[in-house]
């Protein structure tokens, strides 16, 4: 939280009244004046507004163990790079990202500004979720700090534990998924591990590996379609190119599949 405003005020009251309750009142006007702008600076998510709560989001993510390391720091910056900011949506990334990484900072306001501006858009979900799980596996298996806030987002944008473990698994990590409760809290903790041998064709699919042909083609058709670019609208560059990423990797997985099972 910014002070200057309420020091200012604080300092001016006393000049103009000379007195404590004077300088009381002005620090009051001038946090007012402080918190207002801070609000006007944050653009709603009617407005289009998802890059202040989605940086915000990052800095809470790269706190929620106590420390932000170098690498997380490095891929906030990457991001604003391949989002091709301007000079402006910068300086309000880069705010977003410190507030989002103060002690004190509640993510649910910033997730639930991310739901409301996805919608009902599961095309724009993942892509969100997409851009958390870099800053998540960015020192490898992540706390369960870290995949609390992640599970929290998936929730409320209704991405399931296994499109989540999906996700992670075109990330090249495996994940059992938590060890208790589809929601975003309780249960035991799996941390994710990085897979070697590259990611399981039928945990990006999200299906089981006895599952019949007709499954696995309805799968992929959802999966497709879902994650396919062209549906995306303005979303920026950069979240585009992340679609075009996934909808490689599902089309790879169908085809590992479907060489496993014999089937065209």
């Amino acid at each position: 939280m910014n002070f200057f405003g309420a020091l200012i005020g604080f300092a001016l009251g006393m000049w103009l009244t000379h007195n404590l309750l004077g300088g009381l009142i002005g620090a009051a006007l001038g946090f007012m004046f402080d918190a207002s702008r801070q609000q006007q600076r944050r653009r709603t998510p009617a407005q289009g507004g998802y890059l202040a709560p989605l940086f915000a989001l990052i800095g809470a993510v790269a706190k929620a163990d106590g420390r932000i390391s170098e690498s997380e720091i490095a891929i906030a910056e990457r991001l604003m790079a391949r989002m091709n900011l301007d000079q402006e949506q910068r300086r309000e990334a880069i705010d977003a990202f410190n507030e989002g990484k103060q002690p004190e900072f509640n993510a649910t306001g910033v997730i639930d500004e991310l739901r409301q501006w996805v919608g009902h858009r599961r095309d724009h979900a993942f892509p969100v979720i997409d851009v958390v799980i870099e800053t998540v596996l960015a020192e490898g298996a992540p706390s369960p700090e870290k995949m609390a806030i992640l599970r929290q987002l998936a929730f409320a944008l209704r991405v399931s534990d296994m499109e989540l473990m999906a996700l992670m698994a075109m990330k090249g990590y495996a994940w059992n998924g938590p060890a208790g409760g589809r929601g975003h809290g309780g249960g035991g903790y799996v941390p994710p591990q990085r897979n070697t041998q590259g990611p399981d064709p039928y945990t990006v699919l999200g299906i089981q590996r006895d599952a019949d042909e007709r499954a696995i083609k309805r799968a992929y058709r959802k999966l497709i379609s879902e994650h396919h670019p062209d549906r995306l609208g303005d979303l920026p560059d950069d979240m585009r190119r992340r679609a075009e990423s996934r909808a490689s990797e599902i089309n790879a997985a169908y085809e590992r599949i479907k060489a496993e099972k014999g089937f065209k």
